[in-house]
C-alpha cells in the first residue's frame, strides 16, 4: 500500500502543493521554523566571525560526544517516526502504534540528556550571560528542546488517532524537529 493520492484540484489534476505528504498548514509551520532556526544559525556564525578564539574556548566546555550520542538518539526516533506510517499502511495498527510511542520515548531520552547537559553548564556557573556562544548556545538548543517536547506531544497525538494522513503530518513535524537537530549538532558542537 502506499501513502493517500494527492487530491485533484478543480481541473481534476494534483496540484505540487497537494502532493506534499500531510497537511498543507502543517508545512507552512515547517517552513517558518526553518526560516526561525536558519536566522538563528545565521547570526551564530554571523557573530562567531567577530570573537573566533571566544567561541573555540567556549565550545571547549561542551560535550561533542554526548551530543552524538543525542544525535543518534534523534534520528533513531524518526526512523521510527516514518517506519510508522508504512505499518499503518499495510494495516499493523498495534506496530504502528508502538514504533510510534518508541518515537516519543527517544524524544524523552533526547531531552533527559538535554537536561542533564545544561544541569553541567548550571553547576560549572555558565549561563547565557558567560560569552555569547553560550547566549545562542541555550537559545537554539533551548528552542529547538521545545520542539522536541512540542513533537512528543503531536506524536502521541497521532499514536491516538492513527490515520495515514495525521500520522504522514505528525511525522513531518518530527521530521522537522531530526533536520533542526541535524544542522545545530556540527554548527554549535564540532565546527572550529
Amino acid at each position: 500500500m502506499h501513502a493517500p493520492s494527492p487530491k485533484p484540484d478543480q481541473d481534476g489534476d494534483a496540484g505540487i502543493l497537494d502532493e506534499l505528504p500531510g497537511e498543507l498548514m502543517m508545512w507552512v509551520l515547517i517552513v517558518s521554523e526553518l526560516l526561525v532556526f536558519g536566522a538563528g544559525l545565521a547570526a551564530f556564525m554571523g557573530v562567531r566571525i567577530s570573537d573566533p578564539a571566544g567561541f573555540a574556548a567556549a565550545r571547549a566546555h561542551l560535550d561533542p560526544a554526548l551530543a552524538g550520542i543525542n544525535t543518534i538518539v534523534l534520528i533513531t526516533s524518526g526512523f521510527l517516526a516514518a517506519r510508522s506510517l508504512e505499518l499503518r499502511l499495510a494495516m499493523k495498527r498495534t506496530a504502528a502504534r508502538l514504533h510510534l510511542t518508541g518515537a516519543m520515548a527517544l524524544g524523552g531520552v533526547f531531552l533527559a540528556i538535554k537536561i542533564q547537559e545544561y544541569a553541567v553548564k548550571v553547576e560549572q556557573g555558565i549561563s547565557t550571560e558567560t560569552h555569547p556562544f553560550f547566549t545562542f548556545y541555550y537559545l537554539l538548543t533551548g528552542f529547538h528542546a521545545a520542539h522536541v517536547l512540542a513533537g512528543i506531544v503531536v506524536l502521541g497525538l497521532v499514536a491516538w488517532k492513527d490515520e495515514p494522513r495525521t500520522i504522514e503530518t505528525g511525522t513531518a513535524f518530527w521530521h522537522m524537529v531530526d533536520l533542526i537537530w541535524v544542522l545545530l549538532f556540527p554548527v554549535i558542537y564540532v565546527l572550529g
